[in-house]
């Protein structure tokens, strides 16, 4: 009788476990056609904006502290192109056959994080060059109640990085490559901010163009906007994706580098040739600033002495008449023909370097590539 009890509760534990393929969740694939990326992406922002206000950290902070944070983080992070952020998703959705919604939110997470990023470079840097407007608004530090504090508040937006970093990828087996990328390229670009600001250091009270080398204007242009500009959005998706060959990261360096040199001598032209508010959404003022940028450092190599001592004599001043003497050289030089033909050049060498590119499809450069041709803001 004992026998046949244990039988029996044999049978009945037999008959009650399930096949294991039962209780493994159904995965639900998104259609990527009907996927509204940039709108998508921009909702997003509040999610994550919600729950890193919500971080058990900043329970003990008075409501004043919570409501200034969230006003500066509304202020300064969202407001510009997404571009950076909105390459991490697209090129997840190429690299991607079969997209779940763990997928898009991880990769939407993932390129806030570069807006996060770039949020606190533009924080720090306008304060060091004393701008007037970014994104069609005052600058941060300049609101009344923040000036120097804006110091301060870079350093948190930047620490919102990790934070969603933590909360979105700690169970995966890419957090520690992101974490080691955002603190590389974070670096680096720390570096070429220090390249551009010692172009010009604060005791020298006459100017020296001299330093106004392209070797040095390349160094800065490569350190502080390649790599957080195009490589990070690049390498973190294919971390995400799981691609860990050396050679597709080497590769989308290499491209990395020429569109950051691409993207920054388009932007240094636009600030001298179109930089108002209305055009570019801030005022140019490389000129007024000493800027060791493109339209001078190509000058230089092209002037006469008596126009280069025109340049000597009006360069970095904050007078409009003498802004004016500036661009007449650059008139007379024709730079603006010149950036014309330079850019058709760099955009046919680009794309001979993306369509011979390997281990990735080439769309996902060309989608950057596409972007940056004609650009005007």
């Amino acid at each position: 009788i004992f026998k046949i009890m244990i039988f029996n509760r044999l049978f009945k534990l037999i008959g009650s476990i399930r096949p294991f393929a039962s209780t493994s969740r159904n995965v639900t694939y998104l259609n990527k056609g009907e996927i509204d990326v940039k709108q998508q992406f921009s909702d997003f922002f509040h999610t994550l904006a919600k729950e890193n206000s919500e971080d058990p950290t900043l329970k003990a902070l008075p409501k004043e502290m919570h409501d200034y944070m969230d006003r500066m983080v509304n202020y300064t992070v969202p407001g510009g192109k997404l571009t950076r952020g909105l390459a991490v998703v697209n090129t997840m959705l190429l690299l991607k056959e079969n997209v779940t919604e763990d997928d898009l939110n991880r990769a939407n997470a993932l390129g806030w994080c570069i807006e996060y990023l770039q949020a606190y470079f533009l924080i720090a840097d306008d304060l060091m060059d004393s701008s007037v407007m970014r994104r069609d608004q005052p600058c941060w530090y300049r609101n009344d109640d923040v000036q120097l504090h804006a110091v301060n508040d870079c350093i948190i937006v930047e620490s919102h990085i990790y934070l969603i970093l933590k909360r979105y990828f700690s169970d995966s087996s890419c957090y520690l490559r992101l974490m080691e990328l955002f603190h590389e390229v974070t670096y680096l670009t720390q570096l070429g901010q220090l390249m551009d600001l010692r172009s010009l250091p604060p005791q020298e009270e006459v100017l020296n163009l001299d330093r106004f080398t392209m070797d040095l204007y390349l160094n800065i242009v490569t350190y502080k906007t390649a790599f957080y500009t195009f490589y990070l959005s690049y390498a973190c998706a294919f971390s995400m994706c799981g691609i860990t060959d050396p050679t597709v990261y080497a590769n989308a360096r290499e491209v990395s580098i020429l569109m950051g040199q691409y993207f920054q001598i388009q932007d240094d032209y636009l600030d001298c040739f179109h930089g108002t508010v209305e055009e570019i959404g801030k005022v140019g003022r490389d000129i007024e600033e000493k800027k060791c940028c493109w339209p001078v450092v190509t000058a230089l190599n092209l002037v006469t002495p008596e126009d280069r001592q025109v340049i000597q004599d009006n360069y970095g001043k904050d007078d409009p008449a003498a802004v004016a003497r500036v661009k007449s050289i650059y008139e007379k030089l024709d730079i603006k023909g010149i950036y014309k033909k330079w850019e058709e050049e760099r955009s046919g060498e680009l794309k001979k370097l993306i369509d011979a590119s390997t281990g990735v499809p080439p769309e996902i450069y060309h989608y950057y590539l596409d972007k940056l041709r004609g650009r005007n803001k």
